[in-house]
């Protein structure tokens, strides 16, 4: 077979590829000449300058894979990709060690002044006493996500006598004490740690995470770090606390903007900056490189590849049947991870009726992609999905039962939090998604993008009043379901919205005193 590598990789990966199929090396390629030439291919190797649009993928009538050497494939149209049946690969844990080394040396850099201490030196200066820096023994690390990067920093920074905090909403505290890590909720992160990196993908759950809220309730002099995607810290936040000397410094890698010609940061005191170089070691390189080479092999063998970014999540021989179910087990899993609102170790998958009769894998996967979805950078799918959840502690029980009961077909997600079961269950009518249970109330909604739930005493007036405030603050009810266990106990409220709640405005409504709770669940997928 014939493979087309448009952009550089290391020899490594080129040596791999070599030994099984014919490989071109074609680089500095324009559009029209790739499109001129990838019908001849296979495969088609490209790293982040090469856009591999609909165009190109409609070029390539034979391509049976496109593999991205590197992390994200914003450069590769996927939907296209999947449509022509190609297979795209990435390569998610090459730059690992780099990155994690990139965090520490910038907090090394701020630590002891090392970019501000070279400049003088080199304006002929001798001045020691301006660039008298902090020791790290001793002192608190804060992680916020703590996915392969996150433990591969806390496993460095403990080396330097550092005591460690990190929070993830799907790490255990077993699993988290394990890298030597104490978990911890946002709030308590920020208020006890000296320093903080993050290391999350950039969703609109994190976008601005670290912004004027979360850098208020940081130590004076604490150091800021990212390492991760641009827009995760609030540059414009960031840069005003530096210079009113609340923040003592912040090492930057990433940027809303790249390059960041109009960044605050560019002309804020204390600042160590870099031009996205999380990944750029030799080593790194060399691993990506053999990374998206391995399965790019995988892929043309006919075997599976572990980081297919839009792998099929079920057999061709079980889509009829269980193939309406997965888009429905990915909402579910989205739902469940932000009702349920902390990290739930051990969830059950229950399917029940038509959809039992198969391997219920390919719909435990679709709820793994849903639930992590705002966690991970890497792609949840067929292939990776039990990796994924077991790294970060999960255990996924699945159970099938033929009887749905009143239900042709019924798929449940429950969990314990807090002592107590949460669970959120589904099914699909007329080829839709619908949610029919929630805890222990009955209903039949449609998901929609937003949903405000409220557990409340079942009292005259609350209702009114909570489409008052909603009203008030132009937020548009598209469909209500009410569900309670009995007049005058306690009630479930689901409101279907076609705009999102701003905080402010779910604190107003939590405010009433017959609210025992309230979720704003944002079913809108974060890719």
């Amino acid at each position: 077979m014939r493979i087309l590598v448009a952009e550089k990789i290391a020899a490594e990966g080129l040596d791999r590829l070599r030994a099984a199929h014919d490989v071109d090396e074609r680089l500095g390629l324009d559009p029209a000449s790739l499109r001129a030439i990838v019908g001849d291919y296979d495969a088609l190797i490209v790293r982040s300058q090469i856009q591999a649009d609909a165009e190109i993928i409609a070029a390539g009538a034979r391509l049976q894979v496109i593999g991205r050497a590197g992390v994200g494939v914003d450069n590769v149209d996927l939907e296209a990709a999947t449509r022509a049946g190609i297979t795209v690969v990435n390569a998610p844990t090459g730059n690992t060690i780099a990155a994690a080394e990139h965090t520490l040396a910038l907090l090394l850099g701020l630590a002891r002044k090392v970019a501000a201490a070279d400049a003088s030196i080199r304006r002929g200066e001798w001045k020691r006493s301006q660039f008298q820096g902090v020791e790290l023994r001793g002192r608190t690390l804060g992680i916020v996500g703590l996915g392969k990067i996150g433990v591969a920093i806390a496993a460095r920074a403990r080396a330097f006598e550092m005591r460690l905090l990190g929070t993830d909403p799907y790490v255990s505290v077993e699993q988290a004490a394990l890298h030597g890590v104490e978990l911890v909720d946002l709030e308590t992160l920020l208020g006890e740690s000296d320093a903080i990196t993050v290391h999350v993908p950039l969703s609109r759950a994190t976008r601005g995470l670290i912004g004027p809220k979360a850098i208020a309730r940081l130590r004076p002099g604490a150091f800021v770090l990212n390492v991760a995607r641009g827009g995760i810290m609030d540059e414009a936040a960031v840069a005003e606390a530096l210079r009113s000397g609340h923040l003592g410094g912040a090492g930057i890698d990433v940027f809303e903007t790249e390059p960041p010609t109009d960044s605050p940061l560019l002309d804020a005191p204390n600042t160590l900056l870099t031009p996205h170089l999380g990944a750029s070691t030799a080593e790194a390189q060399v691993a990506v490189a053999e990374e998206v080479a391995d399965q790019v092999l995988d892929v043309l063998a006919g075997r599976a590849a572990r980081y297919a970014v839009n792998a099929p999540l079920v057999p061709p021989e079980a889509a009829g049947a269980i193939g309406p179910y997965l888009p429905l087990a990915e909402i579910l899993g989205r739902f469940f991870g932000q009702f349920a609102g902390t990290g739930v170790q051990t969830i059950a998958l229950d399917v029940a009726g038509e959809p039992a009769a198969h391997d219920s894998a390919p719909i435990a996967a679709a709820l793994l992609r849903g639930l992590l979805e705002r966690v991970t950078t890497e792609r949840v799918n067929l292939v990776n999905a039990s990796l994924l959840a077991k790294a970060r502690g999960i255990t996924v029980i699945e159970r099938r039962n033929p009887d749905a009961g009143s239900f042709s077909a019924l798929v449940t997600v429950s969990g314990i939090v807090d002592g107590r079961t949460v669970s959120v269950g589904g099914t699909v009518a007329n080829g839709e998604p619908r949610i029919v249970l929630l805890n222990a109330y009955r209903l039949d909604m449609e998901p929609a993008p937003v949903m405000l739930i409220t557990h409340h005493q079942d009292q005259p007036g609350i209702i009114g009043r909570i489409g008052s405030l909603l009203g008030a603050a132009d937020v548009n009810i598209s469909a209500m379901h009410v569900a309670r266990t009995a007049p005058r106990a306690d009630a479930l409220m689901v409101l279907a919205l076609d705009d999102d709640v701003p905080e402010a405005l779910a604190a107003s409504i939590r405010d009433h005193e017959a609210l025992i709770d309230l979720w704003t669940v944002r079913l809108g997928s974060e890719r």
